[in-house]
């Protein structure tokens, strides 16, 4: 107990520090970036960003997420750095880059928004912070319900076969659209047989194209899936994976897809579908 109090006294520490001088900002974590053009942070704030991320053309580049440089990172004397999971970026590596760190890893839209409540306290922005998370919660709200909702499975990557557990935020993307996704492991990815796949027979088999999926071939011309009887639909990962702004148009569009093939199938003629 003891231990506990005095984490969450030092993170309160470190906090009011961030709060008290925020104005030179690295950011590991790529998908944190739409969130911050939103609240109002210029580009002179932001001194350092992943090589990925193309938000802060005048940003030093320091690195990937997964490997940054941490050298570099100290050298340009940042206020604050923006990471990601856990399992990206360590404890250990917080600790040992010696700057405060705010850990941006949402796993659902709802904690999505409340990380954008923190990081307005943090950036004193609480202002944008409430107006952009109304804004958002306004365009959950208009999303169309759907009954029962459409089964789905979210395919990862396609070597290895690797689909969306649901601790990813996905799953709850496709919830939100008036999906349910039909792989109930707690992981973020799961690995998995075609001949699953197949047994679980969901409604939309979706696919993404990116970074961790580059150009896969179209399920239905794999031989293993052969037997696949779903519609599948085709997305961008940068757009429906990575928890940014993004999602929420993502959710948009996957709600008025959804909802067409629940309601207006005959709507759907192609075989293939694609959401860009």
């Amino acid at each position: 107990m003891k231990k506990s109090l005095f984490w969450l006294l030092l993170g309160m520490l470190f906090f009011w520090g961030i709060s008290a001088q925020a104005a030179r900002i690295v950011v590991l974590y790529p998908a944190a970036s739409s969130v911050l053009r939103a609240l109002g942070v210029s580009e002179k704030e932001v001194v350092g960003a992943t090589r990925h991320d193309s938000t802060w053309p005048r940003a030093v580049k320091v690195g990937s997420h997964l490997r940054p440089n941490f050298e570099l990172i100290r050298a340009l004397r940042p206020d604050l750095v923006i990471v990601g999971s856990r399992r990206a970026f360590p404890d250990q590596a917080a600790r040992r880059l010696g700057v405060p760190v705010f850990r941006y890893d949402p796993r659902t839209l709802s904690g999505l928004l409340e990380e954008i409540l923190a990081l307005g306290r943090v950036l004193h922005k609480e202002d944008q912070a409430r107006d952009l998370v109304s804004e958002l919660r306004e365009r959950l709200r208009r999303l169309k319900p759907i009954y029962p909702p459409v089964t789905v499975i979210y395919e990862v990557s396609a070597f290895p076969l690797r689909v969306a557990g649901s601790r990813s935020i996905v799953s709850d993307l496709l919830r939100v659209a008036g999906g349910r996704n039909l792989i109930r492991i707690p992981k973020k990815h799961v690995l998995i047989s075609p001949e699953e796949v197949l047994a679980l027979s969901p409604e939309v088999y979706i696919y993404q194209v990116g970074p961790m999926n580059r150009n896969p071939l179209p399920p239905k011309k794999r031989p293993y899936f052969r037997g696949l009887r779903s519609r599948v639909l085709r997305v961008r990962e940068l757009r429906f994976a990575r928890p940014g702004l993004n999602i929420f148009e993502a959710a948009e569009r996957l709600n008025a897809y959804f909802y067409t093939l629940r309601y207006h199938p005959e709507a759907l003629t192609a075989p293939g579908d694609s959401l860009q």
